[in-house]
């Protein structure tokens, strides 16, 4: 399995709120102290954002690894005026991430080739990477404890960095600990029962 150096990044400031955010809700992310290195100019924007950018997150990996640092909620804003992110001005909801607009996104902005994979069933990745050097994945956010059976697939974005015929490698911004964070790797059948067989290949553009 090829392995490539990615820095990580968690789709919260700090990495450690998985576990407060899951007890308590968005609000926990009122206690995050590196808020502002999000972007967001309140906290309570930032907690709003926070838990919808697991994709913008995935980007930011993709772009440090290619030496370029961008704050998640910068990412986010660009995305949105492409339409990767609906914001509801009357109750706050925010919808995304949505991949076509992303992918105009990323190639626009960043120069980087990027496309809308669907139907992709778990033995097609490592030919997948082979083309591609990531695979942004739909993923169950249960996925954090892979021992568990989740309730459904996909509402969670995930870096895939590497995979073989045996096992994936993999970021996720909503790890609760650095075992389920950087570089978690399983087995290509525990990772699908997690995974909504859709994503986003990222490559750079030569």
């Amino acid at each position: 399995m090829q392995s490539r150096e990615v820095p990580y990044f968690s789709q919260w400031e700090s990495p450690g709120m998985t576990l407060p955010l899951l007890a308590e809700g968005p609000s926990a992310l009122h206690r995050d102290p590196l808020w502002r290195n999000s972007g967001a100019e309140t906290v309570e924007d930032y907690a709003r954002w926070a838990v919808n950018v697991c994709g913008m997150a995935c980007l930011k990996m993709i772009l440090a690894a290619r030496g370029e640092i961008h704050p998640t909620l910068e990412l986010a804003r660009a995305c949105t005026t492409y339409g990767g992110y609906v914001v509801n001005e009357a109750d706050g909801s925010i919808k995304g991430l949505i991949y076509e607009p992303f992918v105009r996104f990323v190639r626009e902005r960043f120069g980087l080739s990027a496309e809308t994979v669907t139907n992709v069933d778990m033995a097609m990745v490592p030919g997948l990477l082979s083309r591609w050097r990531y695979f942004i994945a739909s993923v169950h956010p249960g996925i954090r404890w892979p021992e568990r059976l989740p309730p459904s697939k996909g509402g969670h974005l995930v870096l895939v960095t590497a995979a073989s015929p045996a096992e994936i490698r993999f970021h996720n911004p909503s790890g609760h600990d650095r075992q389920s964070q950087a570089d978690v790797t399983l087995p290509l059948a525990s990772f699908d029962r997690f995974f909504a067989r859709r994503g986003i290949a990222v490559g750079f553009q030569s």
